[in-house]
């Protein structure tokens, strides 16, 4: 379980700009399922993409972090937020529209896990409901193990990012280290280690044809998205 529980404060920060990937999802949602009124959200983390859609009207949230959920409970106070496991979730309601992005879905760490996300999506959405996510590929895990660790000023402190390269199991390992200023030349340290699983995008597809339809699919730079792609954004609709 990730509890965030020392870096959730910091996490808005230090997180890539949610705006272009709270547009993608408005613009699957305004293209594939323009009346939707209910959405749940997977991973909501701190509310970052829940506050920035104007449709639908009814938000909820899930997140395994109560901290998480906590910064998300001032941003977004007219959003549902519920905590609990994205590969195992029972909130007795059906959705119009599913998300589940900010590569989310890579913190689960086996492939049954994604595939049991994919069944519980599949018993939460309406009959015409819409699934949109996104996933780092294999090829980006790969290129960013290969990197250099990240530095990062943000006000007086500094993030440290170190992301290892695939292991064996298609898990790579991101070290985070923030160093909070607290006073003239003293840091206090607060760190976590998250695991992402790489998966190549036809084992997902297949996965997923059996109860979904696919709309669309795209990476970053909007061609069809390939394992070499950054990331690949998808949109599909529940199978009857």
């Amino acid at each position: 379980m990730l509890s965030y529980q020392d870096l959730a404060r910091f996490y808005d920060d230090v997180m890539d700009d949610p705006a272009p990937r709270a547009s993608r999802v408005q613009r699957f949602i305004d293209r594939h399922h323009a009346g939707a009124s209910t959405l749940l959200e997977l991973g909501c983390g701190t509310g970052s993409i829940l506050v920035r859609l104007t449709t639908p009207v009814s938000l909820t949230g899930l997140d395994q972090s109560a901290d998480m959920l906590a910064v998300a409970s001032q941003k977004v106070p007219h959003a549902r937020l519920v905590q609990g496991d994205m590969s195992a979730f029972s909130l007795g309601q059906r959705f119009d529209v599913v998300v589940c992005v900010f590569d989310s879905l890579n913190h689960l760490l086996t492939f049954s896990e994604w595939e049991a996300t994919f069944d519980a999506v599949h018993d939460h959405l309406t009959d015409d409901g819409v699934f949109l996510f996104d996933v780092n590929t294999v090829g980006e895990l790969r290129r960013l193990g290969e990197e250099p660790p990240w530095v990062y000023d943000f006000g007086e402190n500094v993030m440290i990012m170190d992301v290892s390269r695939p292991d064996d199991t298609g898990v790579s390992l991101w070290h985070i280290q923030v160093f909070e200023h607290v006073g003239e030349d003293r840091y206090v340290l607060h760190e976590e280690q998250i695991g992402e699983l790489g998966v190549p995008l036809s084992t997902l597809m297949t996965a997923l044809e059996p109860k979904f339809v696919l709309l669309e699919a795209e990476s970053d730079t909007g061609g069809p998205p390939s394992d070499d792609s950054m990331k690949a954004h998808f949109a599909y609709r529940r199978r009857p």
